[in-house]
């Protein structure tokens, strides 16, 4: 795995994902740099394999290289949204406002306020991507920055630690059921940690039957790729509705 840094460890971040037979013949834990330059990569540091050895080789093919998203990326990330930002004019704000303010700026509104977020400075998330185009995104950020999840009763703080929340998942069609929600899950918690985070959340859709959830309804992913990517559940105040933990000590 290789590690290049842009102007700053808090804006950009891309991890190059090897190839499933290196993935398969080492076992190190990637540990991110105390000391970075400007531009320059951080290579060789070490080859995480992060327990998914249950994955098959045809879903770990792809070689997915990841982004947060500045502004320099963001015609990438709308080019995966599309017209209808992912999902019903989303744009990921859902969990950014309150449900008023969010159905009254539906569409362009909420565009122009996740733009307006990246402008900032602020990263809200990381994107993935394979040859050159971004096929995959999720939105990672302290959860303090969702404030929907303090009005959710089963998703409630588990506790009084403090943590980062992942609050969407979006992989492009042709993309899915490659395991690129649990590579993103991976890389979002090195991104978390990066930025000093010890406890990274997720909550995830638990299907009610042995077959697939339509895309629309599970866009905070499923409890598979979290468990791939090494979270394990702590709490469940629904049936559907687990609260997953990654530890980032």
């Amino acid at each position: 795995m290789s590690l290049a840094w842009g102007d700053s460890p808090l804006r950009d971040l891309a991890v190059v994902i090897v190839s499933p037979t290196a993935r398969q013949a080492v076992s190190s834990v990637f540990c991110l740099p105390s000391q970075w330059s400007p531009g320059k990569p951080i290579v060789d540091r070490a080859v995480c394999t992060r327990g998914n050895s249950s994955v098959n080789n045809e879903q770990m093919s792809l070689n997915l290289s990841f982004q947060s998203l500045t502004i320099a990326h963001w015609e990438d990330f709308v080019s995966l949204f599309g017209a209808r930002g992912a999902c019903g004019g989303c744009w990921c704000m859902l969990w950014r406002l309150s449900r008023k303010q969010f159905e009254s700026q539906k569409g362009s509104g909420n565009k122009r306020a996740l733009k307006a977020i990246v402008k900032s400075g602020e990263v809200p998330g990381i994107l993935a991507y394979h040859n050159n185009k971004a096929i995959g995104w999720c939105a990672i950020a302290p959860r303090s920055s969702y404030p929907a999840l303090s009005r959710s009763r089963v998703l409630q703080p588990v506790d009084d630690r403090t943590c980062w929340s992942v609050a969407c998942l979006f992989i492009e069609k042709s993309y899915r059921k490659q395991s690129v929600s649990t590579e993103l899950l991976q890389a979002a918690g090195e991104y978390a940690k990066s930025q000093g985070a010890e406890l990274l959340e997720g909550y995830p859709v638990e299907p009610k039957a042995e077959k697939d959830i339509p895309p629309a309804f599970a866009w905070t992913g499923i409890p598979k790729a979290f468990i791939r990517a090494g979270f394990v559940e702590v709490e469940r105040r629904s049936p559907t509705r687990p609260i997953m933990r990654l530890e980032l000590n």
